[in-house]
């Protein structure tokens, strides 16, 4: 037909991109050397913010956008926090600022500890409360 496609809801889009810290300019992620990164395009796969991004986009167009915490990865207030028993984490030798992982690999952090030996853990994802900055290139549209 001519026209440009533009990126959809529902549409399958490849795009490249860097994300970076808006504040010091450090790289945290990337799609170079490990390929384009697919998804739906509204699906929720991504963060909020890289999928309206995405939206109305054309092929091999570029842009560069900034993405506020709260439609990345949640804010510090987002945090989960869960007790579990001392003597369960771990080999039962913790303190306040320990690091514990999940058998999914979510970190936590123990906040405190009570005189029952409950540990109070906070788990937070390490971008939450991070404005983050992404460089988007849509390579491949393929239409819904």
């Amino acid at each position: 037909d001519g026209l440009m496609q533009t990126v959809e809801n529902g549409d399958s889009i490849k795009v490249e991109y860097v994300g970076t810290f808006p504040d010091t300019g450090e790289e945290f992620d990337k799609s170079e050397g490990r390929g384009p990164l697919e998804f739906v395009a509204g699906s929720g796969r991504v963060v909020a913010g890289f999928d309206e991004a995405v939206i109305g986009m054309k092929l091999n167009e570029e842009k560069t956008v900034t993405i506020p915490p709260e439609k990345a990865y949640g804010t510090l207030a987002d945090a989960k926090r869960v007790e579990a028993p001392v003597s369960q984490i771990g080999d039962g030798n913790v303190t306040v600022g320990t690091t514990v992982y999940t058998n999914t690999g979510m970190q936590g952090t123990i906040i405190a500890i009570d005189e029952n030996k409950m540990a109070t853990i906070e788990f937070v994802h390490p971008l939450a409360g991070k404005t983050l900055q992404f460089w988007i290139k849509i390579v491949e549209i393929e239409k819904a």
